[in-house]
This record gives C-alpha cells, sequence and structure tokens, in this order.
C-alpha cells in the first residue's frame, strides 16, 4: 500500500513540474536546470541517518545521566528598616543545580568533575532523570586530573559504556548531554570534535574553582557550566570524554577529559578505593622569567611569596624572599614551573631544591606532604 501511495505522489510531482516548465515557456521565462532537479535521495537519507543516531543515542544514553545538586547552608540575614531600627531573620538554604555527572557502575558509583564538588564543607545529591534523589555518601576526588567519584545508595543502575579516546579524529561527530547552565536538565547538544592535545583552565562559576588540564578534546557541542561533568558520547553511545569547561568569551568551543584519563582513574579507585593524596611543598610564589630576572640581577625561578607553617617547605627551611631554582636536580623556569614539577612527585618523596638567597645559592631537602582537601 505504501508502494503505490508513493507511486501516485512521484507521478504527481513529475506532472506538477511538467506544468511549471510548460507554464514558463508560454510566459518567455527560463527556468535553470538546477531550480528544477529535485533532492538527491543520498542528501535525504544522511539527515535522516543523523536524525536516528541522535535519538538512538539518547535514548540508550539519557537514563545514565544525572544531575548534581547542592545544598547551600542556611545564613542570618539583617533587614534594615528606612525608619531605623532592624530585624534579622534566618534564610533557609535551597539546593541548586550545579553540574552533571553519568553512572559508571550499577551500585551506584557516579563521575563528574572536581570542580563542581569541590567544596568539602557541603552537601551534594546526585539526581536522575525520573527526579529520585540520592544523597553523596562519600566523594573520592582526584588530586591530579578534574575528576571525582560519588558513593550513593543506589543499585539496578545503567552504566554508560566507555569507549577509547586514544584514536579519536578532528571532524569525528560527538553527542553531549547536561544540566545546561544548572537549570535545563538533560539538554542535548551535538557538534564535531574540533581539535586535540588542548590546554585550559577549567573551572566553574558556581563555584569558583579553577585547574589547569592538559591534552583535553575541543568540540563545537555546545557545552555550558552545568554541564560540567557530563558524557561526550560518539555516535555509538559510547563515552569518548567528560565535558568540563567552555571557553569564556567564545562560542562553540568547549572542552572534555578524554575518555582513557577516566578509565586509568577508575582503575585507581577501584583497585585502592580512592586516590593518592596530592603531594604538597607548602609555597606560594610568583615565577620570575628571564626578562625580570635579568632586569634585577637574579636567576629564574620561583619567588617564594608566603611559606605554609609546618608545611615541608617551612621544615626545609624555605623562607618568603627566597628564588627556588632548581627542584629535584630540574630548572625551575617559565618552561618547567614549581607546580609541574610537584605534580610529578608523591606524598612522601624527599626531594633536592637550590635556593637563591642573598647572592648566594643554599641546598635544602624537602620531604613533601599531603594535600588537605
Amino acid at each position: 500500500m505504501k508502494i503505490k501511495n508513493l507511486s501516485l505522489v512521484l507521478v504527481f510531482a513529475a506532472l506538477l513540474m511538467v506544468g511549471v516548465v510548460a507554464g514558463s515557456k508560454f510566459l518567455g521565462i527560463e527556468i535553470p536546470k538546477s531550480s528544477l532537479a529535485p533532492a538527491k535521495p543520498f542528501e535525504i537519507n544522511r539527515v535522516v541517518g543523523e536524525e536516528s543516531v541522535v535519538i538512538d543515542v539518547v535514548e540508550k544514553s539519557s537514563d545514565s545521566v544525572v544531575t548534581v545538586s547542592v545544598e547551600r547552608p542556611s545564613r542570618r540575614v539583617i533587614d534594615f528598616s528606612p525608619f531605623g531600627g532592624f530585624s534579622q531573620r534566618v534564610e533557609e538554604g535551597e539546593p541548586q543545580d550545579i553540574g552533571t555527572g553519568f553512572v559508571v557502575s550499577s551500585d551506584g558509583l557516579i563521575v563528574t568533575n572536581k570542580h563542581v564538588v569541590s567544596q568539602t564543607n557541603l552537601k551534594y545529591k546526585v539526581i536522575t532523570k525520573d527526579n529520585k534523589e540520592y544523597e553523596a555518601k562519600k566523594i573520592s576526588r582526584d588530586p591530579v586530573n578534574d575528576l571525582a567519584i560519588i558513593k550513593i545508595d543506589a543499585a539496578g543502575l545503567k552504566p554508560l559504556e566507555l569507549g577509547d579516546s586514544s584514536n579519536l579524529k578532528v571532524g569525528q561527530f560527538v553527542i553531549a548531554i547536561g544540566t545546561a547552565l544548572g537549570e535545563f536538565r538533560n539538554t542535548v547538544t551535538t557538534g564535531v570534535i574540533s581539535g586535540l592535545g588542548r590546554g585550559i583552565s577549567a573551572g566553574n562559576p558556581f563555584e569558583g574553582f579553577v585547574e589547569e588540564l592538559d591534552n583535553v578534546i575541543q568540540t563545537d557541542a555546545a557545552i555550558n557550566p552545568g554541564n560540567s561533568g557530563g558524557p561526550l558520547l560518539n555516535s555509538s553511545g559510547q563515552v569518548i570524554g567528560v565535558n568540563v569547561a567552555v571557553a569564556q568569551g567564545a562560542q562553540n568551543i568547549g572542552f572534555a577529559i578524554p575518555v582513557n584519563t577516566l578509565k586509568d582513574a577508575l582503575a585507581q579507585f577501584n583497585t585502592t578505593g580512592g586516590f593518592p593524596a596530592k603531594p604538597l611543598l607548602g609555597v606560594q610564589y610568583q615565577m620570575v622569567g628571564e626578562q625580570t630576572a635579568i632586569l634585577n640581577d637574579v636567576p629564574q625561578g620561583a619567588y617564594v611569596v608566603d611559606v605554609v607553617a609546618n608545611s615541608a617547605a617551612d621544615e626545609a627551611g624555605i623562607e618568603v624572599g627566597d628564588i627556588i631554582v632548581e627542584f629535584d636536580g630540574q630548572k625551575v623556569n617559565e618552561d618547567t614551573p614549581l607546580s609541574d614539577l610537584i605534580t610529578k612527585k608523591k606524598v612522601g618523596d624527599s626531594v633536592a631544591i637550590k635556593i637563591f638567597r642573598d647572592d648566594k645559592t643554599i641546598d635544602a631537602t624537602a620531604v613533601l606532604k599531603a594535600a588537605e582537601e
């Protein structure tokens, strides 16, 4: 029956085209042949095919994408009267959607960004697509990557399939799902991979947290602040990245952490039940670049602005005003900043440090301690 109807439509279309051509000749109007050419079947099939891919991926994946919410603490508010005097009241904290996450195990492990759940003194919740709310029982934060794993008391969840980010190609089709702007849950956007191996500063305007990340995926799929922690999917519905940031002041530029970085973090988490502590030297510093060093007749390095009490730096005898010129045998400069060198170490490592002080170079040894979350 459908074939017969289609034939009638095609015949009617052909007769209509003949009428248009005949009428144009009668009026002396020349119609370009390109205007009369019907749409090519493969173009129609391509559009319909892309729509089907997106619909299939969304139907397959959206139940596994969750919203991360935070409960703000109550606060005391003072209202001043225009006639003098004042009154006090308690303003209850309201929950606010601040990010996205996705299920990686059926027994309640949720992946999101570390910057989404960076504040350890707040209570977080996970909200599923069907509006079920779960309290975050435990949050493990990866000190190296902008990743966190939330544990909730749930069973029978549907984890997303993790793909492979080692063979991604620029131009590859991608789909992002997340709570856009911290307001619109399960928002779907599409695009392509625009670049690979980018370096960015990632953060969350809701939390004011910023972190430097390397080797991230760039995409033109619309990613908003509330999308942080959500999945970037390929056309098979596999996770190829964790959405992490949007370029400020730019359009259609978003970024995601490669899924292989997540897989390594999950393997470590499943083995140890958490992540190793981040090593801390315990100094605040400002880099002294080549030009500044020449003008002030000092070496390049990290100029110490402050020293944390009882830290590794404090116990090593590092003082405010020192310039750290070498760390574990490597020169400290703008190409190899101190933070990068510290990140490569582990808690408990003993590190040889060279310090420039009062026109002299001093040797020191510091035993790195764990950074407090």
